[in-house]
């Protein structure tokens, strides 16, 4: 992309940078997990940072932030993630972003919260964004 449709960094309300997993009364660092899922995504991605940039790798992170506080509420009770996944999907779709890399994002975190979350609700959260990649490749849309 170049000149004024290059891919702009997030702008707006910030996503929360800290999650709260109840049951287990955990408060946890969500930019510290966001930063790994998207360091191990741009490994396997590397063409990302030609295509969208510096500007990517932070849509990379606050996307992150978002499913990591829409997973711990989904986890606590107060949120759905297969809705809020099945919306950013949506988005994604329209902007012609490949799903399969959205579900091997959720993957990655998965991978992620189950090596530095060592409790019964780091393993639901890590459940959740596995379901949530599931629902992500079931969609039969725009997947590659």
């Amino acid at each position: 992309m170049t000149g004024k449709n290059r891919l702009q960094p997030p702008s707006g309300d910030e996503p929360p940078t800290s999650i709260f997993l109840g049951e287990d009364g955990e408060t946890l660092d969500a930019e510290s997990l966001a930063r790994e899922i998207c360091r191990r995504y741009r490994v396997e991605f590397p063409d990302e940072q030609e295509r969208y940039g510096d500007a990517g790798r932070a849509w990379c992170v606050h996307d992150n932030l978002y499913l990591l506080n829409w997973g711990a509420e989904t986890v606590n009770g107060y949120d759905d993630m297969q809705r809020e996944v099945a919306w950013l999907a949506g988005v994604l779709e329209a902007r012609n972003f490949p799903l399969t890399r959205l579900a091997r994002n959720l993957d990655i975190g998965a991978t992620v919260i189950r090596a530095r979350i060592h409790s019964a609700s780091g393993d639901r959260l890590a459940t959740v964004f596995e379901d949530a990649a599931a629902l992500v490749r079931s969609r039969g849309t725009f997947l590659d």
